[in-house]
């Protein structure tokens, strides 16, 4: 087993029914993704778990977010969870994840950033033109390599694992 300075977790869930993601993605009201235990945790998992894992070593992933209420903790799951998952090279070192200031980059620029540095692909938490906040929506889309919103025919991969 590899070392690590922060050890790895592995925690038992089980799926949510109600993970299928629609139109680019999933979008719960905020309470959900803050009420449910490891609501959010199973759904990044999925998304992660549905890359394979030769592409996930040693990879390059965007995370941005429109900065609604709830990002920054979700930001840091899907740090936690992409250096759980292997978004790292095979000789253990982290694999890069480009995250904006604050965590702030929106769904254009994270599209930009993903074919301008090649990256596999990038986590956008955003709920689009639906209002934020605790009463308010949230949204997990994850754009693929070529900046472009995973096809619908891509979700049953995610849903084997949520």
């Amino acid at each position: 087993m590899e070392t690590s300075p922060i050890p790895v977790l592995t925690v038992q869930t089980a799926p949510f029914d109600d993970q299928r993601p629609g139109t680019n993605g999933l979008r719960r009201k905020t309470a959900v993704f803050e009420g449910k235990k490891n609501y959010l945790q199973n759904y990044i998992q999925s998304v992660l778990s549905s890359i394979d894992l030769r592409d996930r070593q040693g990879c390059t992933m965007v995370v941005g977010s429109d900065g609604r209420y709830f990002s920054p903790a979700a930001t840091e799951v899907i740090v936690q969870m992409a250096a759980a998952n292997g978004v790292r090279n095979k000789e253990g070192w982290i694999g890069r994840l480009v995250i904006g200031h604050n965590g702030l980059l929106s769904t254009p620029a994270v599209s930009c950033i993903i074919r301008k540095i090649k990256a596999i692909g990038g986590i956008i938490l955003t709920a689009s033109h639906n209002p934020g906040g605790p009463a308010g929506d949230f949204g997990i889309k994850f754009n693929v390599a070529n900046g472009g919103e995973r096809l619908s025919s891509d979700y049953p991969s995610i849903l084997i694992f949520a």
